[in-house]
């Protein structure tokens, strides 16, 4: 097993710290080897669907790589969505299984699946390690491919990749024979790349930018990134550029950034989307929120788009690429910063451009801003007042479906400048969410993380308490209408008589059993007079997780949804 257990010391030489680790017996040798190393945080957790979103948020919060062990069978299978989440999300994991040996497979021993490969697509790469150890070619092919699968797990474009392990018994060590670890094991070292833009894309860059003045930079989910936002306030100032920054893609520090694109163009004229149109539109980050937004850009094609990022794979979401630039936000922002401004008639074109946006993004802000309080207390509401008093220097998580729409059209300012937005919008998926900050609470425990969550996502996912770790800085929002809500809100299902039974899938539950069993102050929102004592009890720093419930009706939330869709539109009506 000696290889085995180098898979641990070769960990820890190239410094990851974090392990989730889910009990079981074929994984017994890599158990000993992680536990034993004693260089690792060690997090063990049963459901191993919940394990694989902890290890998930944890890789996000410490931006390192970490390890994911789980035995054969099922228990791989169930890290699935959260491996399909860091693949989309970036977000470096090195997934170890153990397996049967090979000849045992599909012969109906015990515990076993097809485990080469099973996760497909969604790895940066499949190794399977060989199953005998004595050979030297093996010896050494085990130890290059664990160099390989660290080196690339974390490069420039961060990903899962997956080690299938098989073993043979005697699994456990024989007569308590000690582990050993060899402390010179090779380590093989990357080398980062450097992606600069060439000369031939700065001359083409440079012709686009004399040829158009109608520009728009629409900014995708990222993570905080304090050296680019100033670069993009840079440019925003000096060249009279609008940039459209939905929640999160962490740009809510920008002064002047369109933040409620998706509120107002949803219900625009076509006359001002002709006059929004742009000829040259700049993209970067992965994928928005704003659905309008997307529709907008789809119908309006950009006569030029530019794509920039070091993505392996760069995604024509708006259906108008013509050059992708595989530089880093901040070095193509940073030689845009160096190019002459516009002069004369050019000029005025550029800054009447983006003052068409700026206005609209004014009067947007202020129809939010007036709509609250709603004549009656509903979810919508809520996020609005918990953003409005979210502490900085705080991680908002927002959970799929309505929670991070809700948010969305809410939006961050300024005034958040520390404050890092955080969402599974990879695959866009409920079954993980809570699960994913537990994981951030774990990596970060002097972090206040705040997620904001819809009913159904929280149910799913309630093994995310099933451990035995504190969770002191863990703040839940649960926004609970006893079912789907969005269901009755877009289009297409909300009309039909089956709607209550067939997507919505109406429960009962609360959140005051889970919070018993499990230790967790539960705080009540059932009336608006409790609002803000309860806001003020909930960011309270007193060593406890809590959860803030507000049970409200679907049909409640549907009415004042509508209700402001219908303001926004009365807004071009008048």
């Amino acid at each position: 097993m000696q290889p085995i257990y180098n898979i641990a010391e070769i960990c820890a030489q190239k410094r990851v710290k974090h392990v989730v680790l889910c009990p079981g017996s074929r994984c017994a040798p890599l158990t000993l080897a992680f536990s034993r190393q004693g260089s690792f945080s060690i997090k063990v957790l049963s459901d191993e669907r919940s394990a694989a979103f902890v290890a998930l948020g944890m890789a996000q919060q410490s931006k390192q790589t970490v390890v994911l062990i789980c035995t054969s069978g099922s228990a791989l299978y169930n890290f699935a969505p959260a491996v399909a989440e860091a693949f989309f999300s970036g977000i470096p994991l090195l997934i170890l299984s153990g397996d049967r040996p090979t000849e045992w497979i599909g012969q109906q021993d015990g515990q076993t699946i097809f485990q080469q490969d099973i996760f497909g697509k969604h790895v940066k790469r499949f190794i399977q390690l060989p199953q005998e150890y004595a050979h030297p070619d093996n010896i050494w092919t085990i130890n290059r491919s664990v160099n390989e699968a660290l080196n690339l797990a974390n490069n420039e474009q961060p990903g899962p990749v997956h080690i299938n392990v098989p073993l043979r018994e005697p699994l456990y060590p024989v007569n308590n024979q000690p582990v050993h670890f060899v402390k010179d094991v090779r380590i093989i070292n990357n080398t980062p790349k450097e992606f600069l833009l060439s000369d031939e894309s700065k001359a083409l860059l440079i012709k686009h930018w004399k040829q158009y003045n109608k520009v728009l930079i629409v900014a995708g989910q990222q993570p905080a990134n304090r050296a680019l936002t100033q670069l993009l306030q840079f440019n925003i100032e000096k060249h009279n550029l609008p940039v459209l920054a939905d929640i999160i893609s962490n740009q809510h520090k920008l002064i002047q950034a369109i933040k409620h694109a998706d509120a107002f163009l949803g219900q625009a004229p076509d006359s001002l989307k002709e006059s929004l149109h742009p000829e040259l539109l700049i993209t970067f980050g992965a994928g928005i929120i704003a659905k309008q937004v997307k529709l907008f850009l789809r119908k309006h094609k950009a006569i030029v788009h530019w794509h920039i990022g070091t993505e392996e794979q760069q995604a024509d979401t708006y259906q108008s690429l013509t050059h992708t630039a595989s530089v880093s936000p901040e070095s193509f922002f940073n030689f845009l910063s160096t190019l002459d401004k516009k002069e004369s008639f050019d000029k005025q074109k550029k800054e009447n451009y983006q003052q068409v946006w700026q206005l609209e993004e004014q009067k947007a802000q202020a129809l939010i801003s007036g709509f609250f309080p709603a004549e009656m207390l509903g979810e919508f509401e809520m996020v609005n007042e918990i953003i409005k008093q979210l502490p900085n220097d705080t991680n908002l998580h927002l959970a799929n479906s309505m929670s991070v729409r809700y948010a969305n059209y809410v939006g961050l300012t300024e005034k958040h400048s520390s404050t890092e937005i955080f969402a599974n919008r990879g695959t866009s998926g409920i079954d993980g969410c809570t699960s994913t900050v537990v994981g951030h609470c774990l990596a970060n425990p002097e972090k206040l993380q705040v997620l904001i969550t819809g009913d159904i996502a929280f149910f799913y996912d309630r093994n995310a308490f099933w451990h035995s770790y504190a969770l002191p800085n863990l703040r839940i929002v649960l926004l609970n209408n006893h079912g789907g809500v969005i269901f009755k809100l877009i289009d297409g299902p909300a009309d039909l008589k089956e709607v209550d039974e067939y997507f919505v899938a109406k429960q009962k539950l609360s959140a005051k059993y889970l919070c018993a069993e499990y230790g967790i102050d539960h705080l009540v929102i059932d009336s608006r007079k409790k609002v803000n004592n309860q806001i003020k009890n909930f960011f309270e720093n007193d060593g406890t997780p809590k959860i803030l419930e507000i049970e409200t009706d679907t049909n409640l939330n549907k009415t004042i949804f509508e209700s402001f869709k219908k303001k926004l539109k009365e807004r071009y009506e008048s």
